[in-house]
C-alpha cells in the first residue's frame, strides 16, 4: 500500500523516475478499486434493485477515475523516464497497438545508474523493496 500512497503523494510530478514496482502496484490497486466499485454498482442495481444507489456509486466511480487520471499519467511518464524514454511516448497509445508498446516498456527493467531524467530509484532505496520516504 505504501507504493500506491507514494504515487498519490507525487500527484502531478512528471519529472524523475519510477520503479516497476511503484508503477505496477499503483495499477494493481487502481484495478482492484475499479473492479470493487463496478461490482458494487452491479450488485446494487440487480440484487437490491436500487437505481439511486447505483447512480450514486457510478458517480463515485467516475470521480475516482478522474482523480486517478493525473497520478496515473504521472507515474506512467516517470516509468518511461526510468527506461530512458521521453514521456511523449505515451502518445503512441492514440494509435492502434500503441498500448502494447507501452506495456512492453512498462515491464522492462530501468536503466541502471543515473540517466538524463534523474538518479536510479533502485539505488536510492534504503533497502531492497522499500519505497523512499516522501517529505
Amino acid at each position: 500500500m505504501e507504493w500506491y500512497r507514494m504515487v498519490w503523494q507525487k500527484y502531478a510530478r512528471f519529472d524523475g523516475r519510477s520503479r516497476r514496482k511503484e508503477y505496477w502496484m499503483f495499477q494493481l490497486v487502481n484495478l482492484i478499486i475499479g473492479v470493487a466499485l463496478g461490482a458494487c454498482i452491479l450488485i446494487s442495481f440487480f440484487a437490491a434493485r436500487s437505481l439511486s444507489v447505483s447512480v450514486a456509486l457510478g458517480i463515485v466511480y467516475g470521480l475516482y477515475g478522474l482523480a486517478a487520471l493525473i497520478p496515473s499519467l504521472a507515474v506512467s511518464v516517470r516509468r518511461l523516464h526510468d527506461i530512458g524514454r521521453s514521456g511523449l511516448w505515451l502518445l503512441i497509445c492514440l494509435i492502434p497497438g500503441g498500448s502494447l508498446v507501452i506495456f512492453v516498456f512498462s515491464v522492462l527493467d530501468g536503466t541502471p545508474g543515473p540517466n538524463e531524467y534523474g538518479p536510479d530509484p533502485k539505488a536510492l532505496a534504503p533497502w531492497h523493496g522499500q519505497p523512499l520516504p516522501i517529505g
